[in-house]
């Protein structure tokens, strides 16, 4: 049995990779084009496992696609092959319509003409998972939480590229019977986070003695899930989700970004007390166009239907996230080689 994590050397599905080949129960193949955010050092772990399988490839190239489920004959696909960084669709929103809406058409097109030739019993054990973001549904206000049936409300290039690759998912299911599956899950943490987004840059710039920057006054709230456990959730719902179906991944865990700066503060202070406070780091600088105040999901429905439960709490979560970080510095330098940490999501590319 084989499965296509596309993505597969990024952040979230980088983690999805490592714990399917850990599992050596089936074959692999991660197709990823290897942008910016993707790097195999993510994969290292697994890399030398018979059923690792990577493949550089575009999943905007039809063709090549085409070719992959023609050789490996997959029984599920996991697509989280995306552009995801907010601030970077604010400075240059081409390349998310082009990956996120264009990649995922293409994924859709090449899965439908691959499923609709297998054998029927094939055809009803295939799936196709889709992976998105809450961000599609806008900002909340200072209640309530997102659920399957919330109305899309996107409110940047980012959130709208992913909006219209989940409408084009449903799509595929419901106008040619794709078996096709849903989720969107909240804010993502945890190790291999490229260094670019918000935990990564102050565990890393604390370590340095540099600037910790919060955007406005850190008060935006995001519901903090533990990349390993929305990896847990991934392959619940493939297994178990019902075809056509939406799943929401939380973590019950909602804080605003400047409690989340401040806890790694405290982490920090207790592992370097030569350097505490760490806080007096902290710099709050001008805000991102658009910045939504507050997302949170209801994730009842994943629980109770599949019987998902996330194993970490947000405390638990932080301290093992800090220890990889300082415990991986050369993953760090690896995957940093081209980045020049330069302030982005300021509007500044010129049409």
């Amino acid at each position: 049995m084989t499965v296509f994590v596309t993505g597969g050397a990024g952040f979230i599905g980088s983690a999805l990779a490592r714990d399917l080949i850990g599992q050596n129960k089936q074959d692999v193949v991660i197709i990823d084009k290897l942008t910016y955010a993707g790097s195999v050092e993510s994969l290292k772990p697994v890399s030398n496992s018979p059923h690792y399988h990577f493949s550089q490839t575009d999943i905007c190239d039809r063709d090549a696609i085409g070719a992959l489920f023609a050789k490996y004959q997959p029984t599920a696909v996991y697509h989280l092959a995306a552009e995801s960084h907010v601030d970077r669709s604010i400075d240059g929103p081409a390349d998310f319509v082009q990956t996120n809406l264009v990649g995922t058409f293409t994924m859709l097109d090449a899965a439908y003409h691959y499923w609709r030739e297998l054998p029927k019993e094939s055809q009803q054990a295939f799936r196709f998972l889709h992976v998105s973001t809450d961000e599609v549904y806008g900002e909340l206000g200072a209640t309530g939480e997102f659920s399957e049936t919330s109305a899309y409300d996107p409110n940047s290039p980012y959130s709208a590229s992913k909006a219209g690759s989940d409408h084009l998912a449903r799509a595929w299911h419901r106008t040619y019977g794709l078996p096709v599956l849903v989720t969107n899950c909240s804010n993502n943490y945890g190790p291999y986070q490229f260094p670019e987004k918000l935990l990564p840059v102050v565990i890393l710039n604390a370590l340095q003695g540099k600037e910790l920057p919060v955007y406005g006054k850190g008060e935006n709230i995001r519901d903090w899930l533990y990349v390993e456990d929305h990896a847990t959730a991934l392959q619940q719902v493939v297994a178990d989700g019902v075809v056509g179906e939406t799943y929401m991944i939380g973590g019950r865990a909602e804080q605003t970004n400047i409690y989340m700066v401040r806890a790694i503060c405290q982490i920090m202070d207790k592992k370097f007390p030569e350097k505490a406070p760490h806080e007096d780091l902290i710099r709050y600088v001008t805000d991102r166009p658009g910045h939504d105040a507050r997302y949170a999901v209801d994730c009842t429905k994943i629980e109770t239907e599949l019987g998902w439960a996330q194993s970490l709490n947000l405390e638990t979560g932080l301290e093992k996230t800090v220890d990889w970080y300082l415990d991986n510095l050369d993953w760090v330098r690896a995957v940093s080689e081209d980045y020049s940490q330069e302030r982005l999501g300021l509007g500044t590319e010129k049409t």
